[in-house]
């Protein structure tokens, strides 16, 4: 009887594996597997940090209502509308809208200060707004225009009209706010 050639290689070895399936040859091979996932898991483990779960975000719908308009955010001379963010996003962002109660006061208002966040992003709704910001100078901003301050940024407002509305998105939720000597 002719011995049949084996056709591949992988053929081969599975026909090797049949022949001495009861030796200790086949122990040790499984032993190298068993090794080489072991490593494989540790090594995946180190390249990939484990990344802490957020809570889950909620729906957050806000309609427009006067009252909701409050005297109780950062400036004294500006109203704010929460919109629900940061209740829905357990603080990883807030958005309000924000009224500047006018006229103008400089005295007040044109205080550099900078904001210690990640992310804010400004649009104006309606009216306009007269703002500096450092490595930018003075720029007006008119209903439609927006605008991002990068973290920690030194900042003012300059001037708005009394009809002012602005659109504030930033992240985090909740931040420090520190203001410096002119």
């Amino acid at each position: 009887m002719a011995k049949k050639k084996v056709a591949s290689r992988a053929a081969a070895q599975s026909a090797v594996r049949k022949k001495w399936s009861g030796h200790k040859t086949a122990a040790k091979s499984s032993a190298r597997k068993t090794i080489k996932s072991k490593a494989r898991g540790a090594s995946a483990a180190k390249a990939k940090p484990v990344k802490k779960a957020r809570p889950k975000q909620t729906i957050a719908i806000s309609h427009h209502r006067e009252e909701d308009f409050k005297a109780d955010g950062l400036r004294t001379y500006a109203k704010y509308r929460d919109l629900g963010i940061a209740d829905a996003t357990h603080g990883l962002a807030q958005a309000h809208v924000i009224r500047l109660q006018g006229p103008c006061n400089p005295a007040e208002v044109s205080k550099l200060h900078y904001h210690d966040v990640e992310f804010q992003m400004v649009y104006v709704l309606k009216g306009w707004v007269k703002t500096y910001m450092e490595g930018q100078g003075e720029t007006l901003m008119q209903a439609g225009s927006a605008w991002t301050q990068p973290p920690r940024i030194k900042h003012l407002i300059m001037d708005y009209s009394d009809d002012v509305e602005l659109l504030e998105v930033i992240l985090p939720a909740e931040f420090k706010t520190v203001e410096l000597a002119s």
